[in-house]
């Protein structure tokens, strides 16, 4: 399987690689992901990590990493994450602290939906958020979502937000 390269105005949405993880690790394990699966310690980080990676040859799917064009910089990861227990494939985001509030998530999940679509022809796509993650439900509000209590989430509360692929395209 070749995981493809996408590219927008300022990101390569990429293949992960190994060195992505000495940014993801210090992240989930920090307070700050409890809402992201975390805190997770080194080792429970890089399984869970390595499990989103492995989606790829899995399913034909997963995260891509993702790099600023002009530097090159790692700016976090964006893309399709289905390990066992989801209801459905879903569309999710992490960014480096540094690239928070840029519009990097936003830029990187909109070329993943065309991507999907054009793709797989699949209609639609969730994201399951964390009621308390207020900055990930604007951003799946943003990406014209729509909040729908009528699908599942992972645990009691999640806030899952469907995403219309139909209008996607290239």
């Amino acid at each position: 399987m070749t995981i493809p390269t996408l590219h927008t105005a300022r990101l390569t949405l990429r293949a992960p690689k190994l060195s992505d993880f000495e940014h993801w690790a210090p992240f989930f394990a920090s307070d700050r992901s409890w809402v992201e699966r975390g805190p997770l310690d080194r080792v429970e980080a890089y399984r869970t990590w390595a499990a989103d990676v492995a989606l790829w040859t899995l399913r034909g799917y997963g995260p891509f990493g993702l790099d600023d064009r002009v530097t090159g910089a790692y700016l976090g990861e964006v893309g399709i994450y289905q390990p066992e227990g989801y209801p459905e494939a879903e569309l999710g985001w992490f960014v480096t602290p540094e690239a928070e509030g840029k519009g990097y998530a936003a830029e990187a999940a909109r070329a993943v939906m065309v991507w999907i679509r054009t793709t797989f022809g699949w209609d639609r796509l969730v994201s399951i958020i964390d009621p308390a993650n207020d900055r990930s439900i604007a951003l799946g509000l943003r990406l014209g979502g729509i909040i729908d209590p009528t699908l599942p989430g992972i645990d009691p509360g999640d806030v899952v937000i469907r995403h219309d692929l139909t209008g996607a395209a290239a």
